[in-house]
């Protein structure tokens, strides 16, 4: 019996993503004035025929001098392929896009929970439940080896960040910042990925294609089909997947083109969580991360319970593994921490929770500790997802860097 699952991802000119990175660029500028910077910084970007409008609403509170916001929000939307109000917002003009910030400073009776000198001290900074997962899906072939997570989410992923970098490049110069992707993978009765089965894509793209082809509407979608194809779907997914052969959609509409961004669509920060996490295959807590700095265990709590499932799984003890934690606001302590291995596991999950709780230490001020947390770090997980990347030379996605001592520790 055949088993279809779907993912989805978005690119960088979604405009909900165009919010994510606003907001994390935020997070980053204040990190890199203070380490302990309190951020939780909301943004909505919507284009009209007369102008664009960015408003900032949130909290922030640091030692030193607040970060240029303005400027932040201009030189992240820019940067993102936002240059024109033909193709729906000028960021860098202050005529055709206004920027508004409603900032104040984080509340009193939060700071009293999550400040302090030790590892108990520092509570979380809400309540609520976090979810971490990884399995071995992406095992099967080299290209994407070593990223333990869910096959659907991995490839859309890819499709978005192969559009991200066509528009950044200006290699395809039709190419528009604003995306999605989506891709169902084909299972078998045991539940293991076998091939590819349809690939989506929307994209944005010049209104003037059409011209090239003397207005043929067809001419022109049949153009962009073939190119998106070649350049993005079969350069984006290992040939090892698609070796089948595989069903293609792109842009389901017809045109996609000029204006489209925030002009076509509203965007708002912590819209797209599950594009963010794992696809729609583990559970999800609820809370978004983007514009959010480590004491918010909604972003720090996620980032360790995937850094701790993946472990689980590359030694061995399960090929799918998901974590849960819960907090109380103002407490170090979770008040709860569970282990499922949907039966896949090596040993009971009693005794795989209990090691899990050994080595890994789920209190905030020690998550940020691990995965070196306090740093300008968070603009690069603003789109293409915050997990199933390889950690950089840099520090970017450290909870996906795996370390031998803590597989041992696992095992032993």
């Amino acid at each position: 019996m055949v088993a279809l699952f779907t993912s989805e991802s978005v690119s960088a000119g979604h405009p909900d993503k165009l919010c994510d990175a606003i907001s994390d660029s935020i997070v980053d500028a204040c990190l890199q004035i203070d380490p302990n910077a309190r951020v939780a910084v909301e943004t909505l970007v919507k284009g009209m025929s007369d102008r664009a409008l960015i408003v900032l609403a949130g909290e922030v509170t640091l030692e030193g001098e607040p970060p240029e916001y303005e400027s932040i929000v201009r030189e992240t939307a820019v940067r993102i392929g936002y240059n024109s109000h033909s193709i729906g917002m000028d960021a860098s003009s202050s005529e055709l896009c206004k920027v508004k910030a409603n900032i104040t400073t984080q509340s009193a009776n939060i700071a009293q929970g999550v400040d302090g000198d030790s590892l108990d001290d520092v509570g979380a900074g809400d309540q609520g439940m976090m979810f971490g997962y990884a399995c071995t899906e992406t095992e099967a072939e080299d290209e994407l080896r070593g990223r333990y997570f869910p096959l659907p989410a991995a490839l859309a992923q890819r499709i978005c960040r192969r559009l991200d970098m066509i528009v950044a490049s200006g290699e395809i110069d039709w190419v528009r910042p604003d995306g999605k992707s989506q891709v169902t993978v084909e299972y078998d009765d045991e539940g293991n990925p076998l091939r590819v089965h349809t690939v989506v894509i929307a994209v944005q793209h010049d209104d003037a294609l059409k011209d090239r082809f003397g207005g043929d509407i067809a001419a022109e979608q049949s153009h962009i089909r073939e190119v998106i194809k070649s350049e993005v779907v079969e350069h984006a997914i290992p040939a090892y997947w698609l070796s089948d052969g595989y069903i293609l959609h792109v842009n389901g509409t017809g045109r996609f083109a000029d204006p489209g961004g925030p002009y076509a669509d509203a965007g708002i920060t912590g819209r797209k969580i599950v594009v963010d996490t794992y696809g729609g295959m583990a559970r999800h807590g609820g809370g978004a991360f983007s514009g959010k700095d480590p004491t918010k265990v909604d972003r720090s709590a996620t980032y360790y319970c995937r850094w701790a499932a993946k472990h689980v799984v590359a030694s061995g003890l399960a090929s799918r593994c998901e974590i849960q934690v819960a907090y109380v606001i103002g407490v170090a302590k979770p008040v709860s921490l569970r282990v499922d291995t949907f039966g896949t596991g090596t040993i009971s999950e009693q005794e795989l929770t209990e090691r899990v709780s050994r080595v890994f230490d789920f209190r905030p001020a020690a998550i940020s500790r691990d995965l070196k947390l306090n740093r300008p770090l968070y603009s690069a997980t603003s789109a293409g997802g915050h997990f199933g990347r390889p950690p950089t030379d840099e520090g970017h996605f450290e909870w996906e860097r795996l370390t031998q001592s803590r597989l041992d520790a696992l095992n032993s």
